[in-house]
């Protein structure tokens, strides 16, 4: 995968670096994460400093991931969702309380970011990435200047429009241009969002996530909605593309590292989780995925210019008009998978 330019210079500090030692026993650990999502060069150096090896396989949104954990299938040591499947599945006891002192690197993660309200006293998660959603489209093809979600429902991009592949995304393009919470448990909001989503279909290109890369890198669509690292990294092969974050509002999200009940290798899950946050692997995972990292330590190692790179690291002004999903109660969500089954049918 390309890399952005600006990012390169991080190999220098990595090599700067002190490493860390890890006593945990050899095996493997079973990693299952967002595509596109990992520098997997990095298993190599986990297994040489651990004697662990990692069997990895990746899912294409929260949804996905909880679905093929409820079946029962492939038993994963460590997972990845985000905040709002986090408590879901926290609620649902699906996932294994961490031994922190298996992960003594969590001190390099700035504070901010842990105790959140989707595991308030910190006991199942450790923070991985956080970004933003927004809208990526190409200038080639779009010659307005885009700033809100109303661009995605224009019937004036008909047939270049890429939107969302799971519920909870899509719906909430539609409740930040309707200008209600991305969180709402009212039908009557919920219906409008739908409706909305509905008159988008005949627009469409199609839904899609991971497909989204090679459709907006090659032109074969113009505009989509997607997530801010991802955008970074489609931007670093075709010059075209711009990404914005909506005027109106965003969803604000963080994903985090987990370990499902019943993991059989509960201590080399806790092994990798420690890893990963070692302040060299965060760079390095940087510089491969384009998301913004969670840690002070390796944020704190970066040159000011991408410090400041607000696609990457959105102000604190940009912050306060995005919102962080919450799980939602189970009549709801009921709700939303029945509509959303309708809308793809």
């Amino acid at each position: 995968m390309k890399k952005i330019a600006f990012l390169l210079v991080l190999c220098a500090l990595i090599s700067l670096l002190p490493a860390c030692s890890s006593n945990a026993p050899n095996g493997v650990v079973n990693v299952y994460n967002w595509g596109e999502n990992i520098d997997e060069s990095i298993f190599k150096d986990f297994q040489k400093k651990t004697g662990i090896k990692v069997n990895y396989k990746t899912y294409q949104s929260n949804e996905q991931l909880y679905a093929v954990l409820k079946q029962g299938g492939v038993n994963y040591d460590v997972i990845i969702p985000s905040d709002y499947m986090i408590s879901r599945m926290i609620e649902e006891d699906m996932l294994e309380k961490i031994d922190f002192a298996n992960v003594p690197n969590i001190a390099n993660i700035d504070p901010q970011y842990l105790n959140q309200a989707f595991d308030p006293a910190n006991e199942y998660s450790v923070p991985y990435t956080w970004g933003v959603t927004g809208i990526i489209y190409n200038t080639a093809v779009i010659k307005d200047e885009i700033t809100d979600w109303d661009a995605l429902f224009n019937e004036k991009y008909k047939g270049q429009i890429l939107q969302f592949d799971n519920s909870r995304d899509a719906f909430s393009t539609a409740l930040f241009y309707l200008g209600y919470d991305a969180n709402t448990t009212d039908k009557s909001e919920i219906d409008k969002a739908y409706d909305l989503l509905l008159k988008q279909k005949p627009l469409l290109q199609g839904y899609y996530m991971d497909e989204m890369y090679d459709k907006l890198e090659s032109g074969e669509a113009a505009i989509g909605a997607y997530y801010a690292g991802d955008a970074l990294q489609m931007m670093a092969n075709n010059e075209d593309l711009r990404f914005v974050i909506p005027a109106s509002g965003s969803n604000w999200f963080i994903d985090a590292m987990c370990i499902p009940k019943g993991a059989v290798n509960k201590e080399n899950a806790e092994a990798f989780i420690n890893f990963m946050c070692e302040t060299e692997i965060c760079l390095k995972n940087m510089d491969v995925t384009c998301y913004a990292t969670p840690s002070r330590t390796a944020y704190e190692a970066l040159p000011s210019e991408i410090q400041q790179n607000e696609v990457m690291f959105p102000s604190s002004e940009i912050l306060n008009k995005c919102q962080i999903f919450i799980n939602l109660p189970f009549d709801t969500l009921d709700y939303y998978s029945k509509l959303w089954t309708a809308l793809k049918s």
